[in-house]
């Protein structure tokens, strides 16, 4: 057994998972959490449209690295593996934050493609499931990219067919196109087309037409899984594995694309950092939910806890 750290640090939040991990004679790996947390530090502010990490996003996130620095050494780690995604990928001055990670953390920050982000997804989110309910398709929402995985999974490994990473997220959509508050009507029609046109290309390059299970996973779909569910606060026990139709994905979404900021930050079981992005985040899982329908037949969405940060833990070991 080895105890590792995974950090995952994305367009919106930088979360930290410590686990133990064991590896089994057979290959089989199990993880079990010693500490989990998530902390909104907008890294990705106007990189979109600026093309730039602005200052007070990398000292957001330095804080939080000195924090997740000192959790990690008081509870014995072993080995910590960061993983940055799409805002560092876009960003003209990344090594300014490659040298604040390495400064603080003690370890370099990990640049992964669109395609390796995707398959730790899946490993990640496929665990708890029977292998018989595959094929799988994973949906990871993040801040600035949406990466759509199908493949199967045997219980002790996963079998990628097909990934990628599409320029689409909940914070990229919002910055883009929903301007006001709430969003005018022309604002959430042009947030649709948007997310419609990229998304089919993703669709176009991974084949879902066999799909029998679709996964969803990260902060987006895990807000809507409580939202369906009414929660009167965020609850993961509750919302792991819980199931969101295709008709209630598109009501949710509706009802925050039409509310103001006010009204959203009124819901109990939304994190405060995500109510200016989660009406951008709930337009896209409507149009994955409209794709999977139209292409697999599949009309529910399976929401996980566990994703790429669960990923990310056991590619350490």
């Amino acid at each position: 057994m080895s105890r590792v750290a995974a950090i995952d640090c994305g367009t919106n939040s930088i979360r930290l998972l410590v686990a133990d991990v064991t590896v089994h004679e057979d290959g089989r790996k199990d993880l079990r959490d010693v500490h989990r947390e998530m902390r909104i530090v907008r890294l990705g502010q106007g990189v979109d449209a600026t093309g730039r990490l602005a200052p007070e996003a990398l000292e957001r996130t330095r804080a939080a690295l000195v924090d997740y620095a000192m959790i990690a050494a008081r509870r014995g780690v072993e080995r910590v593996r960061m993983v940055a995604t799409s805002a560092t990928r876009d960003a003209a001055n990344r090594e300014d934050f490659f040298g604040m990670v390495r400064d603080t953390l003690g370890v370099d920050a990990e640049v992964i493609t669109g395609d390796e982000e995707a398959r730790l997804s899946f490993t990640g989110a496929v665990g708890d499931l029977a292998p018989e309910d595959g094929p799988f398709a994973v949906t990871d929402v993040g801040g600035g990219s949406t990466e759509v995985v199908v493949g199967t999974w045997d219980g002790a490994k996963a079998d990628i067919t097909a990934a990628h990473s599409a320029d689409i997220g909940c914070v990229r959509l919002t910055e883009r196109c929903l301007h006001d508050d709430p969003p005018t009507a022309e604002q959430v029609a042009e947030s649709e087309k948007v997310a419609r046109q990229v998304l089919d290309e993703a669709f176009a390059r991974v084949d879902s037409s066999g799909v029998r299970t679709w996964v969803g996973v990260a902060g987006t779909v895990t807000t809507l899984a409580a939202i369906d569910q009414d929660l009167p606060e965020y609850d993961p026990q509750a919302i792991h594995l819980s199931q969101i139709s295709q008709n209630c994905v598109e009501q949710i979404a509706d009802r925050l694309l039409s509310m103001s900021h006010d009204e959203r930050s009124a819901i109990g079981s939304l994190h405060p950092g995500r109510v200016d992005v989660i009406a951008g985040g709930a337009q896209v899982v409507k149009v994955l939910a409209d794709e999977f329908a139209e292409r697999a037949g599949v009309t529910t969405m399976t929401a996980s806890e566990h994703d790429i940060l669960d990923g990310i833990a056991l590619s350490i070991s």
